[in-house]
């Protein structure tokens, strides 16, 4: 993945609107096999960091799928995704909840 496809993917996971996010996330997944391992840390630490304060359901979703398609790639650490410690697991569904947990848990 070259740097100009890399920023591009990071300014709409980073986006104003939800249905852009929601989108990025489904296309980190696209991508797994073309991050390098700190391209794909990076990635997973700026999905938790927007997962944490999400508050569309559906973009949520998709963020947390993403970054557990990111940890299966070996190169992310729970402490890149430490954000996700922030989010209300209350207020969530629960297969998100889940999601969070799991990921959490290492």
């Amino acid at each position: 993945m070259g740097a100009s496809e890399f920023l591009d993917l990071i300014r709409n996971i980073t986006n104003t609107e939800a249905r852009v996010r929601e989108r990025a996330a489904d296309e980190v997944t696209d991508w797994l096999s073309s991050y390098s391992a700190a391209e794909a840390a990076a990635l997973a630490t700026i999905l938790a960091a927007t997962a944490a304060s999400e508050k569309d359901h559906a973009a949520l979703e998709a963020q947390l799928h993403a970054i557990s398609e990111l940890t299966s790639t070996g190169n992310v650490r729970v402490t890149h995704i430490s954000h996700l410690r922030e989010i209300d697991l209350l207020g969530l569904s629960t297969e998100a909840r889940e999601y969070v947990v799991d990921l959490l848990e290492g």
